[in-house]
């Protein structure tokens, strides 16, 4: 162990610019890497990115799916859909199956 010591010690000794250099180098590509604007901030961030683009393609599906709910709700077989599915609602000789999820 400490032989690998004094051979650290006299490279440093012995190339004092060219150790300076490789550990600013050294610290430049650590700082890239874990950095506040490094890569593995960008990679948590480009995931998050890509996880709210889907979240945001649901929502506006969900809120077209609305708007032509409330475009139909006048219709008397929307209004016939929405109480069977809401509140269980049936036709005579018809029997309910409720399954939950």
């Amino acid at each position: 162990m400490t032989k690998y010591l004094t051979e650290i010690w006299d490279y440093i000794r012995l190339n004092p610019k060219k150790f300076v250099i490789q550990a600013v180098l050294a610290l430049i590509a650590l700082w890239f890497i874990f950095g506040d604007f490094g890569l593995v901030t960008r990679v948590g961030m480009e995931l998050e990115h890509r996880q709210l683009e889907k979240r945001q393609a649901e929502e506006q599906k969900k809120i077209v799916a609305q708007q032509n709910m409330i475009q139909h709700a006048d219709h008397p077989d929307s209004i016939e859909k929405a109480a069977r599915e809401r509140y269980n609602f049936r036709k005579k000789g018809e029997t309910v199956f409720i399954i939950k999820p």
